[in-house]
């Protein structure tokens, strides 16, 4: 960072211009959003860890996911709302890219959680008798631990170049959080090696799409195969949230950055950005608990064991 030669020493994060009154309205809006983050992605995770009935790989699973979830939201909405509440905000050059650090790592570690998620429904449908013994708790958490250090390690390299970039000016970023793209057009030295390791890095993040397609088709090749329709549909059942969440994540992900951004206007790419900071975070607990009976009777018995010791 010493030896970094850049003038800029802060930026503005311009958010959402708009009139006083739509921004206390989205100000609202936001908080009891962030605040029904938290709460629902952390009843996940103590659901997951105080019932036994959830004491298996996939919940496992859904309470790491719940663990990125939270960690993205963090990163995002409270400095969203400190942006609304004052119609623009200055973050240090510093902030900015830990701000981009720690969104990138969520983000990465979500998406390699999503790939080990569509593995455990692939041994579980396609290889239902060795289940118990592949995916061990042991097994889990070792894959658990490789997607959240693929994350840090990917990600640090990124934040480490990006923070080696030269920015004389303009300060100005119309976005509500330093993201990669907003950040880079600011540079004023090349961003050559940066783009460089955006192709590199970025390969094993690229073929976690498709080995989720891969992992969906031999699934769904098997599930055609039960000849019961109440074996296909139960089947089928086990992978329908999971499958949901892929496309929403994916879905908001490729619009923002796949997407041509010649066709989206500021305000559109702010929206968009939205969807996977806030909105994702936001359903993904609701998914997994909506048509869920293992979740639901773990909730019904964390209140009756409440009530009990209340009484």
């Amino acid at each position: 960072m010493q030896e970094n030669n850049t003038e800029v020493t802060e930026f503005l994060l311009l958010g959402f211009q708009a009139s006083e009154e739509l921004r206390l309205s989205l100000f609202c809006l936001f908080l009891v959003v962030y605040h029904l983050i938290i709460c629902g992605n952390l009843l996940i995770i103590t659901l997951v860890s105080t019932s036994k009935i959830l004491h298996t790989p996939m919940y496992f699973f859904i309470s790491q996911l719940s663990i990125s979830d939270i960690l993205l939201s963090t990163d995002i909405v409270p400095n969203l709302l400190h942006i609304l509440m004052y119609n623009g905000a200055t973050i240090t050059f510093i902030g900015c890219i830990t701000q981009f650090y720690f969104f990138c790592v969520s983000e990465i570690f979500g998406s390699f959680l999503l790939t080990a998620m569509s593995y455990d429904r692939y041994v579980a449908i396609c290889n239902p008798l060795r289940y118990s013994s592949i995916m061990t708790r042991g097994h889990c958490v070792m894959l658990s631990i490789i997607c959240l250090l693929f994350g840090f390690s990917i990600t640090f390299v990124y934040a480490i170049t990006a923070a080696k970039l030269d920015f004389c000016g303009p300060n100005i970023i119309d976005h509500f959080f330093c993201d990669l793209v907003p950040i880079l057009e600011l540079a004023c030295s090349d961003t050559f090696f940066m783009h460089l390791e955006l192709y590199v890095l970025g390969g094993p993040t690229v073929l976690i799409p498709i080995t989720i397609v891969l992992s969906y088709t031999y699934i769904f090749s098997t599930i055609l195969k039960i000849p019961s329709s109440t074996g296909r549909q139960k089947a089928f059942s086990t992978c329908s949230s999971h499958l949901i969440v892929v496309f929403i994540f994916y879905g908001t992900m490729f619009s923002v950055y796949v997407v041509p951004t010649k066709t989206q206007t500021p305000s559109m790419s702010k929206i968009l950005s939205l969807l996977y900071t806030v909105f994702t975070p936001l359903v993904n607990p609701i998914i997994y608990s909506l048509k869920n009976e293992d979740i639901k009777k773990a909730v019904q018995g964390t209140l009756v064991n409440h009530l009990h010791y209340s009484s």
